[in-house]
C-alpha cells in the first residue's frame, strides 16, 4: 500500500528504498513485528552508520545510511498493510529522523574537524529542505485521497487511535512539535495557500523529490563512499539554495 493514490504517484527520487521495502513488508506482513520494531531498527542502522564513520568504513557506512532510509519506507508500509495506523509510530518516526539527522550532521563535525557553528547551519538546512518536501507531499496526500496520518498543520494533538494510548501520542505529539515547529512555520510562512492550489503537477513533485530524507541520506552515502566526507556540511548548507526556486515556482506558477 501506497502514500498516494495509484494515479497520483510520482517520479519521488527520495523513495528509492520502496521496491526493497515491499519485500521486507512481504515478508513481515504475517508475523508479529510491527512497524515500530522497524523504526527502531533504522535507528540502529544510523548507529551503525556513524559508526562506520568513525573508523573510516565509508563504504559500510553509506550501505546502513541507504538501509536506513528503505527500513523507513518499510515502517509506514507496513502499518499500512496491516491496517495498524498510529499516531505514536508517526510521531516517533519522525521525531527519530530529526534526532539521527543530528547525530549524523554533529558527528561528521568531529570527525572532520568542522566548525560546530557550520554543523549546526547544515543541520538547520537539511530539516528545513526535509520540511519543504514534507509539506507538499502531505498536501498533495490531502488532496488526492491520499494517506492522511500526517496533517497539514500539525497545530494540536490528534485523538488516538484504539489501539494506542491517548498518553503517549500527546507525549510524542510535543516533542514532534518542538523539534518541528520551526522549520514547518517558516516553510508555511513562505507559501501560506499552498493548500489552497488547484492543482500540483507530478513535476513539480518530483522536483521537491529530491529535497526528501531519502534522497539527502542517498548523497551523504555516496559522498562517504567517494572519500569526500568533509564535502557533507558544506554541501547541505549549499543545497538549501533550491528552497526559494522551488517555492517561488510553486507561488508564481501552479494557482
Amino acid at each position: 500500500m501506497s502514500k498516494l493514490t495509484l494515479g497520483n504517484k510520482f517520479i519521488d527520487v527520495s523513495d528509492y528504498g520502496r521496491p526493497a521495502a515491499r519485500i521486507i513488508v512481504q515478508l513481515l506482513k504475517s508475523t508479529r513485528v510491527s512497524a515500530v520494531h522497524l523504526t527502531l531498527l533504522f535507528v540502529v542502522s544510523g548507529i551503525l552508520a556513524i559508526y562506520c564513520m568513525g573508523v573510516e568504513q565509508y563504504w559500510t557506512a553509506g550501505f546502513f545510511l541507504v538501509l536506513k532510509s528503505i527500513l523507513d519506507a518499510a515502517d509506514g508500509q507496513l502499518a499500512r498493510t496491516k491496517n495498524q495506523p498510529s499516531y505514536t509510530g508517526r510521531y516517533l518516526d519522525s521525531i527519530l529522523d530529526s534526532l539521527l539527522n543530528y547525530a549524523l550532521i554533529f558527528s561528521i563535525a568531529i570527525f572532520t574537524n568542522a566548525n560546530f557553528g557550520w554543523a549546526l547551519m547544515a543541520f538547520i538546512c537539511m530539516q528545513t529542505q526535509g520540511t519543504v518536501y514534507n509539506y507538499y507531499h502531505v498536501i498533495l496526500r490531502h488532496s488526492t485521497d491520499g494517506e492522511i496520518t500526517s496533517q497539514i498543520f500539525e497545530n494540536q494533538s490528534p485523538k488516538a487511535f484504539p489501539e494506542e494510548s491517548q498518553a503517549m501520542v500527546n507525549f510524542l505529539f510535543k516533542c514532534f512539535r518542538l523539534l518541528y515547529k520551526v522549520f514547518d512555520d517558516f516553510i508555511y510562512a513562505l507559501d501560506p495557500h499552498a493548500s489552497k492550489a488547484s492543482v500540483t503537477p507530478k513535476w513539480f513533485m518530483c522536483m521537491v523529490s529530491f529535497y526528501g530524507l531519502g534522497f539527502q541520506l542517498l548523497l551523504m552515502a555516496g559522498f562517504l563512499v567517494m572519500g569526500w566526507i568533509d564535502f557533507i556540511i558544506p554541501f547541505f548548507i549549499a543545497y538549501s539554495v533550491f528552497i526559494p526556486v522551488f517555492i517561488g515556482a510553486r507561488r508564481l506558477l501552479l494557482k
